[in-house]
């Protein structure tokens, strides 16, 4: 039996000795597979904000651009791992083999529950995913998204959740995609919290104003943020009792000055950074009590700014950095759009 490392270390190629997410280069070779490794045959890439954002500016909006520059991404380092922003994505595709070792011992991986040909969004990010691709069919603009004909390798420790039958794929793929934000939301919000979302009108922002809204329940308060008109009509589209709130959260002062009016002084106890630009950690610091939670899901968030910043201002706050993964959040996040038919109506019109 070869067995591969169950984190994937066996797929690095350079520098040797590092797990495959800081990895520059991984093996992207799928004639040999471990025994532990699943391949699977990759049908929609789905970029995360942040990198796509800076592609997209590096391509000046062009679609053809961008595709060369996610082609030579992946030729140089087998992974679509943004050199730039340093995050990656997820994907969606059809399992094509599943190594012997998987399919006998639960002790080796969840992955004994999937079968050749079962539809799946692996909930691992791009950046550490050994990816081949032999040709892009189209680039999504509108949604980060990018459909391709490939192959991808999960691994022993990989996660993943099947598409449901009752969700179409690609709007499975967008809830699924950030999963880990309305999940963490879920966790910390208790009733009678005011939450703060920056970024609210956007696609993770979105199903965590749903969660903070259902968590902190009527004797809270949600207060929604976005830069643009119509992330504003998005937030008040998906019929969620949300104060709504449009400016640049990079000005900490406008959005200090506006959460105070809104909680008569009290601040957030939650604050919650959905956007896919940098420079809005203060403005997230300044928003929250002494005592609050700053949750930074964002992977355009500068840690260095937050603990610094929120040191220059003498602000205690718990901050936290958005794992994109929690038990459950798979299934949290698509409940949500069985539970609101209003925000299912928004997702499917943006991504279906």
């Amino acid at each position: 039996m070869s067995l591969g490392c169950p984190y994937g270390s066996h797929r690095v190629l350079e520098p040797k000795g590092v797990l495959p997410q800081p990895a520059w280069r991984l093996d992207n070779d799928f004639s040999k597979l471990s025994d532990n490794e699943i391949l699977l045959e990759v049908e929609v890439l789905n970029i995360d904000s942040a990198s796509f954002t800076q592609m997209k500016e590096q391509a000046g909006g062009d679609a053809d651009g961008i595709k060369q520059i996610i082609l030579q991404t992946v030729a140089k380092r087998g992974k679509q791992h943004n050199p730039v922003t340093g995050s990656g994505g997820m994907l969606t595709g059809k399992v094509k083999a599943i190594g012997s070792a998987l399919r006998g011992d639960a002790s080796l991986s969840p992955a004994i529950d999937l079968k050749v040909g079962d539809r799946i969004a692996t909930l691992v990010s791009l950046s550490l995913t050994p990816l081949r691709i032999d040709k892009i069919l189209a680039v999504h603009t509108d949604v980060d998204q990018v459909e391709v004909e490939g192959e991808a390798v999960l691994f022993a420790s990989g996660i993943y959740a099947k598409i449901p039958e009752d969700i179409p794929q690609k709007l499975a793929l967008a809830v699924l995609d950030v999963a880990g934000a309305p999940a963490q939301t879920a966790k910390i919000v208790k009733p009678g919290d005011t939450v703060v979302v920056i970024g609210g009108g956007g696609k993770s922002g979105l199903l965590s104003l749903h969660e903070a809204c259902k968590r902190a329940g009527v004797t809270g308060k949600v207060i929604g943020v976005s830069h643009s008109a119509a992330g504003v009509e998005r937030m008040k589209a998906s019929g969620l009792p949300v104060l709504t709130l449009r400016g640049d959260a990079r000005d900490a002062l406008w959005l200090l000055r506006e959460v105070e009016r809104l909680t008569g002084g009290a601040m957030a106890d939650i604050t919650l950074n959905m956007v896919n630009i940098a420079q809005t950690e203060m403005g997230s610091i300044l928003a929250t009590k002494d005592g609050g939670i700053v949750y930074f899901f964002s992977m355009a968030t500068s840690f260095t700014a937050a603990a610094l910043g929120a040191e220059g201002v003498g602000k205690e706050v718990t901050m936290l950095v958005g794992n994109g993964y929690t038990r459950g959040h798979a299934q949290i996040a698509l409940e949500i759009m069985r539970e609101n038919p209003r925000l299912r109506e928004l997702y499917e019109h943006i991504y279906g």
